[in-house]
């Protein structure tokens, strides 16, 4: 089984150099606001990663990387 930091470490990774700016942009703008205005222990983590998967699913439909 693969580490979960070392999981966390490759998704920064690709999020940040191959996820197209505009997708990126529509993630934070999504996931921003609950975590600037929810103490952090109170965020449903489980739900900003929904939220942030749909959105990349939805944006990237059809798309392929090379």
């Amino acid at each position: 089984m693969i580490p979960e930091e070392v999981e966390s470490r490759i998704a920064r990774y690709f999020f940040h150099n191959y996820l197209p700016d505009e997708v990126m942009m529509e993630v934070v703008e999504k996931l921003l606001p609950p975590c600037i205005y929810t103490e952090e222990e109170d965020l449903d983590f489980d739900e900003l990663v929904r939220w942030a998967l749909d959105i990349i699913k939805e944006q990237l439909e059809d798309k392929s990387f090379k």
